[in-house]
């Protein structure tokens, strides 16, 4: 019989493919692994953050630029948090985190794609105003 704490005292390994769905054994060796991982990572986003407002506050980018490196040290930030601090890889088991993630991104774009669609069409099906409304008006 195995142990509750995973190794048995015969010296075998345990069973990692007898796991629940999302739970994660990260190793030291990974590159998000362990205490160094998180260092890492911590410092990758202070490192972007700094380049933000760096990007944002001084005229070291010329400025019709400004948004287009915004954008991009924004989508790198996220992948810093996706890696170092969520796990998120692209080994066999992070499968179904991955499909939760474009899932959650698609729900949110159509949600705002949606919800930009509608606002922009609201005034084609908006009565036109009378002459007492427009009179009434601050």
């Amino acid at each position: 019989m195995t142990e509750i704490g995973g190794e048995s005292g015969t010296g075998e390994t345990p069973d990692h493919r007898d796991s629940a769905p999302g739970e994660e054994r990260i190793t030291e060796h990974e590159m998000a692994g362990g205490l160094s991982g998180y260092l890492l990572g911590f410092g990758l986003a202070i490192l972007l953050t700094i380049a933000s407002f760096l990007a944002a506050q001084t005229n070291l980018i010329y400025q019709p630029a400004v948004i287009s490196a915004l954008v991009v040290l924004a989508v790198a930030q996220m992948g810093v948090h996706l890696v170092f601090f969520l796990h998120l890889t692209t080994g066999r088991d992070n499968t179904n985190n991955v499909l939760a993630l474009a899932f959650g991104v698609l729900i949110v774009a159509l949600v705002v794609l949606g919800s930009v669609w509608i606002m922009a069409h609201l005034d084609q099906n908006m009565a036109a105003m009378t002459a007492h409304q427009a009179g009434a008006m601050p």
